[in-house]
C-alpha cells in the first residue's frame, strides 16, 4: 500500500509540475481572451466627461455632490470552470504513448491550472453511465490536486459510458453559467453512429459555455490487415473474432468511424459548440491552443 502510494504521489507531482509550467508560460494569457468575464461589475464613481454615456449617470452622487458623476463598470473576470472527466472503461485503450485516460488526466490538469491562473474557481463532474465523483467547484491548489488525484486513483464503479448523464448532472448542481470542458471519447452512439447524448446536450448547452475535447486513439480510427484476431469490448465485456486480412471488413469499419466523427461534428456545429480531437500521439499543446482560439 505503502508504494502504491508513493507511486500516486509522483505521478501526480509530476502532472502537476508540467501542467503548471505549460500553464503559465503558454496558455494563461490565451485562456484569459478565449474565456472572459460573465458581465460587468460596478468599481467605482468618477465625474462626468464630455462623451460619456449619459446611462451609466449615478444620480444619488450626482445629487449630493452637485457635480454629475457616473458608475464605472469593469469586466467580471472570475468565472467557474467545469470539468467533466469520462472515466468509463474504454479510456484504458492506448497502442502508442500513454492511455486514452492518461492523457485526459494531463487535459485535465493543464485546464484546471490555466483557471487558477486567472482566478477562476474549478470544479469536476466523474462520470461513466452514472456520476460517479462530483467536486464542487473550488479555488487553490489543494483543489486542484484534489481533481488531478481523482483522474489517476478513481476506480469507476461501472465500465460503461453515457454522456448525457453527466450533461444532466451539470445542468442540475451548477446554477450560475460556467465554462465547461468535456474530456472523453465521445463514444456514446446508437446502432446507426447517431450521438446518444443530444437532448441533454442541447440543455446543458443552453445553459454553459461548452467545450468538448475529444480523446482518442490512432488504432480506433482503422484496422490494421494482422489476420484473424479476437477483440473484446472493454464496457460490454462482449468478444468476437474478427478478420481484419479482409479488406471489406476494414473498410467497412474506417466508414462507420468516420461516420461517427462527422455525425458528432454536425451535432456539436448546430448547438455552436467548440471541439477539437486530440489523439494519444498528438502535440496536445497546439491542439489546445487551436481551441483557445
Amino acid at each position: 500500500m505503502e508504494k502504491t502510494s508513493a507511486d500516486l504521489l509522483k505521478k501526480v507531482r509530476k502532472i502537476e509540475i508540467k501542467s503548471r509550467n505549460l500553464s503559465h508560460q503558454i496558455f494563461a494569457g490565451e485562456y484569459h481572451s478565449a474565456f472572459k468575464g460573465q458581465g460587468m461589475a460596478f468599481s467605482e464613481v468618477r465625474e462626468y466627461q464630455p462623451g460619456d454615456d449619459v446611462r451609466a449617470m449615478d444620480w444619488n452622487v450626482t445629487a449630493r455632490l452637485g457635480t454629475p458623476y457616473i458608475k464605472v463598470f469593469e469586466e467580471e473576470r472570475e468565472l467557474t470552470v467545469m470539468l467533466l472527466i469520462d472515466v468509463s472503461r474504454s479510456g484504458l485503450f492506448g497502442t502508442a504513448v500513454q492511455t486514452k485516460r492518461d492523457l485526459i488526466a494531463e487535459l485535465a490538469a493543464v485546464l484546471a491550472f490555466s483557471a487558477s491562473i486567472n482566478n477562476d474557481k474549478v470544479g469536476a463532474i466523474f462520470f461513466s453511465d452514472r456520476v460517479e465523483k462530483f467536486i464542487p467547484p473550488k479555488k487553490g491548489r489543494t483543489n486542484l490536486l484534489h481533481i488531478i488525484r481523482e483522474i489517476i486513483e478513481l476506480e469507476p464503479q461501472s465500465d460503461k459510458t453515457d454522456v448525457s448523464v453527466a450533461f444532466r448532472y451539470l445542468a442540475s448542481v451548477i446554477k450560475k453559467r460556467c465554462n465547461c470542458f468535456v474530456l472523453s471519447d465521445m463514444l456514446d452512439v446508437d446502432g446507426e453512429g447517431n450521438p446518444g447524448y443530444e437532448d441533454a446536450l442541447k440543455i446543458a448547452a443552453s445553459r454553459h459555455e461548452m467545450s468538448i475535447i475529444e480523446v482518442f486513439d490512432p488504432r480506433e480510427r482503422t484496422l490494421e490487415n494482422v489476420g484473424l484476431i479476437h477483440v473484446k469490448d472493454s464496457e460490454t465485456g462482449q468478444t468476437r473474432f474478427v478478420n481484419t486480412a479482409s479488406r471489406k471488413v476494414r473498410d467497412d469499419y474506417a466508414y462507420w468511424f468516420t461516420t461517427v466523427e462527422a455525425k458528432a461534428k454536425r451535432l456539436f456545429n448546430r448547438y455552436k459548440i467548440d471541439s477539437v480531437g486530440i489523439s494519444t500521439t498528438d502535440d496536445y499543446v497546439v491542439k489546445l491552443k487551436e481551441l483557445f482560439r
